[in-house]
């Protein structure tokens, strides 16, 4: 299973997402996309499989992935400051992979209903529907353990 996280400015929100699953599934295939070098290397710092940067390596990796993780902002245009492209958030929202966001509101952006918990109960609640989409995976899919 290849894991997509997906993440600009400093990389710190895909840093942690990085860590907590690469500590639950060590053998996991996560790829790093950052908006920058900056947000790439940061998840490559902490134990991404492999990365890359920019507008287009999102673009094309987007829909390589089986499941893309980050904040919500990586599909709202100009998310992140700025830094997601009309092109990403398209890419992103038009992949065939599934997406787990992070409820993070910032700027005029407000989720209705959703309860504002602590940035590390989130990632949490990432990690553990990761398990569970991988759980189902394999009781579909058993040879996938041996990929």
């Amino acid at each position: 299973m290849r894991i997509a996280v997906i993440d600009g400015q400093g990389g710190g929100i895909g840093k942690h997402i990085v860590e907590q699953l690469r500590k639950r599934f060590p053998e996991l295939n996560i790829l790093a996309l950052g908006t920058n070098a900056l947000a790439t290397g940061a998840m490559m710092r902490a134990g991404a499989t492999e990365g890359a940067s920019g507008e287009s390596a999102i673009c094309y990796n987007a829909d390589q992935a089986d499941i893309i993780v980050g904040s919500i902002a990586i599909m709202i245009v100009y998310g992140l400051m700025g830094e997601i492209t009309p092109a990403i958030a398209a890419a992103v929202s038009a992949s065939k992979a599934a997406k787990l966001l992070l409820p993070i509101q910032r700027g005029n952006i407000l989720l209705v209903g959703i309860s504002r918990s602590p940035l590390p109960h989130q990632i949490e609640a990432l990690v553990n529907e990761v398990e569970e989409r991988m759980a189902k995976a394999r009781q579909n899919y058993p040879r996938l353990d041996e990929q």
